[in-house]
């Protein structure tokens, strides 16, 4: 599979099938995946890796918060993952992808406000994948650390989207990054970027179906001369 072919066919995955990720297949991916640009060379990410009952233990953990309401406002955040308040044209863009997912793909209409904490909920299982990482960044170089891990984040996918295999990447886990503290070795610079899935996608699910737009070259370009001059 060509780089070009991977970006095509990546998509956030929101169903995945049990079937196993060997752990030497993920290590191969990740070794791949630092070969990512940082930085000076800092390469300031750490990756925590979750299988088997380890995994679920996190699951259950993150659903007793979820239903005890435990999670954490964005200011207490080191960093504000979202605005105050969506300005355009992204609001229209984030509605939109809202629309797309829960009225189109899954039935789910607006007002259904217990169908999509349903939903929301499966985040914490990582959507059924068998594997589970979590992205964290050294605090030191923040600004410059969060650019450093979407760059290694952007490697991993496209590489397991090489090998076959399925991603979604998740920014839900950081409503809840206390949890993740107490259940992971998560040393005190460190901050969790997001969490991703793993595996290969249920394609007989409804949310296989889904594909998000994407805007033209022309709205997001701005041109400063040509190639004849």
């Amino acid at each position: 599979m060509t780089v070009e072919e991977a970006l095509r066919t990546r998509r956030s995955v929101r169903a995945f099938l049990p079937t196993p990720v060997p752990r030497d297949v993920v290590e191969h991916l990740l070794a791949l995946a630092s070969r990512s640009a940082s930085n000076s060379n800092c390469q300031p990410w750490h990756v925590h890796v979750l299988m088997g009952e380890p995994k679920r233990r996190l699951t259950r953990a993150l659903w007793r918060a979820m239903d005890s309401g435990e999670r954490v406002a964005e200011c207490e955040y080191p960093y504000q993952p979202a605005p105050d308040a969506w300005q355009q044209p992204y609001r229209s863009r984030r509605a939109g992808f809202g629309d797309l997912l829960y009225r189109e793909t899954l039935g789910i209409d607006a007002g259904n406000t217990e169908g999509r904490l349903a939903h929301h909920r499966r985040n914490y299982d990582f959507f059924g994948a068998p594997v589970g990482l979590i992205l964290t960044v050294s605090r030191h170089p923040l600004a410059g650390g969060l650019i450093d891990a979407g760059l290694f984040l952007q490697a991993f996918m496209l590489l397991a989207r090489q090998a076959g295999l399925d991603t979604c990447p998740q920014a839900a886990f950081i409503d809840f990054y206390p949890v993740l503290r107490r259940h992971l070795d998560l040393p005190d610079d460190q901050i969790v970027v997001c969490g991703l899935a793993l595996g290969h996608a249920d394609h007989g699910h409804p949310l296989s179906r889904l594909r998000t737009p994407r805007e033209p070259v022309r709205s997001f370009t701005t041109w400063y001369g040509s190639d004849e001059t």
